[in-house]
């Protein structure tokens, strides 16, 4: 049995919209040469899991220096037809102002794309990529997990097309702002930005 690390990196599309985009590659080696797949590889014999992801990130994409978090494993029998591999996939995030990601490797291309538009993906990368996204949508409820995706200082409304972004859909502005009241992860500013016809407030996350 072999060990393989797969990585699912998730972004906002740089435009300012509400759009969720994750990182994927195009393999340009067999199996499944041709198809885009989730950045990832073999893990070396002398390096933990996380070096491996790390590495492989860095090796297929040039995306360095993100926090990476263990997402779950995945090991059914016929995932892979190279023979048995188990894939321990990693989650992380990376500011919308990002350098734009360079192929290498055995890679052809690497770029972003919108979760909501995605083209088939190799191997079982799709259950992979979906349950990644649910692991995000489950920290919405009870973390400031947005704070790789903002700047440092935000408007709530910036924070309410984040929340759409990664929940796929509209939310209502008052609920939305009653909801965040009631929580203790952002922090309110004495400072103000304009954006219309009057200056919004700014915040920032608790502890960033």
């Amino acid at each position: 049995m072999r060990v393989t690390v797969d990585i699912v990196l998730f972004t906002l599309r740089p435009d300012g919209a509400a759009t969720l985009e994750v990182l994927l590659v195009e393999r340009g080696v067999p199996p499944y040469e041709g198809t885009w797949a989730l950045p990832g590889g073999f893990v070396h014999p002398d390096e933990s899991l996380e070096t491996a992801a790390r590495r492989e990130l860095r090796e297929e994409t040039g995306v360095d220096d993100v926090y990476l978090e263990q997402l779950y494993s995945f090991g059914d029998p016929g995932r892979d037809p190279r023979g048995r591999v188990v894939t321990v996939a990693y989650y992380a995030l990376v500011s919308p102002d990002r350098r734009p990601p360079e192929a290498g490797t055995d890679a052809r291309a690497a770029r972003f794309w919108p979760v909501a538009a995605l083209p088939k993906l190799a191997f079982d990368h799709a259950a992979i990529l979906e349950y990644g996204l649910g692991r995000l949508r489950t920290k919405l409820e009870w973390t400031g997990v947005g704070f790789e995706l903002l700047p440092p200082k935000f408007t709530l409304s910036e924070l309410q097309r984040l929340h759409e972004a990664i929940l796929g859909r509209d939310l209502d502005k008052r609920n939305f702002r009653r909801w965040v009241a009631a929580r203790d992860f952002v922090v309110p500013l004495k400072e103000s930005r304009r954006t219309g016809r009057k200056p919004a407030q700014l915040f920032r996350f608790r502890g960033r």
